[in-house]
């Protein structure tokens, strides 16, 4: 699909909601809020201030049925997420936005959530090392990537994979130069002082640490998520 002239307006939005993770909404709102002749809007059912799984205040500036038709929605995720699964206010939202918008972008577990509303059947996907054996729950095809394109569909891994993520939608939104620019204006250019950032990468006791610190959460998700592959009649390897 080719980028879209300047000249036409672009309509942005983002879901925030309590308990999520701050940085898969700021990271990509630091690539796309600069995006030329774009209009970025912070959306939730209510319009009173959330605080991230940290205690960082965010405020929405919109509800979400204040918000006009989207030319990309943005789905962050964190452990919020897991309220978000079964809630039809936002399960619809998205659903009603995804079928005009020219893209939907989830970020680290805000995949579960779109999967939740259905839209990752046959989909190529991606999302938190920590909940990507549970895509399959969805119906999506699981991709071991940092970013992954499949239509209108965009996914990032974990929370600093947004800042990737949210380049390649830049670029399919405004064109290449456009999002090489913003990636100067950021600096983005990571050299991480350890190889520790990938399951693959990590030492073996820094990993069982980290799933130790999530075993909770990732036990709830998988709860969540086979009830939902039940409600969207996804065969899974467990009921084959």
């Amino acid at each position: 699909m080719s980028h879209i002239p300047e000249e036409i307006h672009l309509n942005i939005g983002a879901i925030i909601f309590p308990n999520l993770d701050q940085t898969d909404f700021t990271a990509p709102f630091e690539v796309l809020s600069r995006l030329p002749n774009s209009t970025f809007h912070i959306l939730w059912k209510e319009k009173t201030p959330v605080k991230d799984v940290k205690g960082l205040i965010l405020t929405p500036e919109k509800t979400l049925s204040q918000s006009p038709p989207l030319d990309l929605l943005l789905v962050p995720g964190g452990y919020g997420q897991e309220a978000l699964m079964e809630d039809e206010t936002v399960l619809s939202f998205i659903r009603e936005q995804s079928v005009h918008a020219k893209y939907v972008f989830s970020v680290c577990t805000g995949a579960l959530v779109c999967g939740a509303a259905g839209l990752l059947k046959g989909v190529r996907a991606t999302t938190h090392w920590s909940a990507f054996h549970l895509l399959e729950y969805f119906g999506a095809i699981p991709v071991d990537g940092r970013v992954v394109i499949d239509g209108k569909f965009v996914s990032a891994a974990g929370v600093t994979a947004g800042i990737d993520g949210a380049l390649r939608v830049a670029a399919l939104l405004r064109g290449d130069r456009v999002a090489q620019e913003i990636q100067l204006q950021i600096q983005y250019a990571p050299e991480p002082p350890f190889h520790s950032g990938t399951p693959a990468t990590a030492p073996p006791e820094i990993l069982e640490a980290a799933r130790l610190t999530s075993r909770a959460i990732t036990e709830a998700r998988l709860t969540t998520a086979k009830s939902i592959a039940a409600r969207l009649g996804v065969v899974t390897h467990e009921s084959r």
